[in-house]
């Protein structure tokens, strides 16, 4: 069930790659980058990155444009605006830098709350209540293969976990071959 990537309208239009300096239109231009980079990265399945790879990504590189934008990159953000688009998520909860120089990121397109509960309605309505998983089998497991948290990176996992722990549902727990969970 491959399922292909619509661009926004914006990405077609040579202005979306230059930050716009009224505020109106800028707030507007970065809610539309910030709904482009989290609809991208879910498709994708990808949650972590460097601001290095997002800046060669597709993401913000659209080589399809032949205009030549005002940074002289045709359809290329800049990293400085790069920056601001993933500063903004960070702000609205769905980014995590993961080293001081902010040059690697986690991208939530699902806060760990939302991961956890999706995981928590699968071991539910799965009947796996009082059962023991490694972080592995949650993710990789074939029992998980149909659910959209299988493949997850265990970062997010882990966060996920931890929501559930702290609403007293799942309790995370060393087994013998690394980290496992216990669900309540």
């Amino acid at each position: 069930m491959a399922m292909s990537f619509e661009w926004p309208w914006q990405y077609r239009f040579p202005p979306f790659f230059t930050l716009q300096p009224n505020v109106d239109t800028r707030q507007k231009q970065l809610a539309a980058w910030c709904s482009l980079v989290l609809s991208f990265c879910r498709l994708h399945k990808q949650s972590s990155m460097t601001v290095m790879e997002a800046q060669e990504s597709p993401l913000f590189n659209n080589v399809k444009l032949q205009h030549h934008s005002l940074n002289g990159k045709p359809g290329k953000l800049p990293v400085e605006s790069i920056q601001i688009v993933l500063e903004e998520l960070r702000k609205k909860g769905n980014l995590e830098w993961l080293d001081k120089n902010k040059s690697s990121f986690l991208i939530m397109w699902r806060r760990p709350e939302e991961w956890g509960k999706l995981i928590y309605q699968w071991v539910s309505k799965s009947g796996q209540n009082n059962s023991v998983f490694t972080l592995y089998e949650l993710t990789n497991g074939e029992d998980t293969e149909d659910e959209e948290f299988h493949g997850l990176d265990e970062a997010t996992l882990l966060r996920a976990l931890q929501a559930l722990q702290q609403e007293h549902k799942a309790e995370i727990i060393t087994v013998s071959d690394g980290r496992g969970v216990k669900f309540f």
